[in-house]
């Protein structure tokens, strides 16, 4: 597949097709994200991590396949082999291998080991990307999301779509 590009638009078309909805679009916002820039640097900053690829920890419930606004807390400290991925919307055969491809914890735990991050929030965040509602993600997802990351007090956040 190297060299290749993928055809997204024509590909989760299809799949939101086969699946009952009507024609996917884009969500389109009006208004600009409400960006804050640092106050201090990275490397002390606690970092939060969101990541859309459906990953979850052994014993967690998995996401289900359609409009799932649901997420999962993975304790920052969780071992690696215990993470597993579910998700409609690609090719989960890397992300089972290796979850940092879709969810990088063991790279930011090394990052905050060389100092070049000062700590990550106690909980990382994921959530199965390719929700079809854009009206559901910024009403129920975002903010639930948002009042976890403000309770961990991070100073950034890091999300890694799918």
């Amino acid at each position: 597949m190297k060299g290749m590009h993928v055809e997204y638009m024509s590909l989760i078309s299809r799949l939101y097709s086969s699946l009952g909805y009507p024609a996917y679009h884009w969500a389109i916002n009006q208004d600009p994200p409400p960006w804050r820039p640092l106050n201090k640097p990275l490397s002390e900053c606690r970092l939060g991590l969101l990541a859309s690829g459906g990953v979850y920890v052994t014993g967690q419930v998995a996401f289900h396949y359609k409009d799932d606004v649901s997420f999962r807390a993975i304790p920052k400290d969780v071992k690696t082999e215990d993470l597993r991925a579910t998700h409609f919307a690609y090719d989960l055969r890397a992300a089972r291998r290796d979850p940092n491809v879709v969810f990088p914890l063991d790279t930011l735990r090394r990052l905050v080991l060389e100092d070049f991050i000062g700590e990550l929030a106690d909980h990382a965040y994921t959530f199965m990307g390719g929700i079809y509602s854009a009206r559901r993600v910024k009403e129920e997802l975002a903010p639930r999301l948002t009042k976890r990351l403000l309770a961990e007090k991070v100073d950034a956040a890091l999300l890694v779509p799918v």
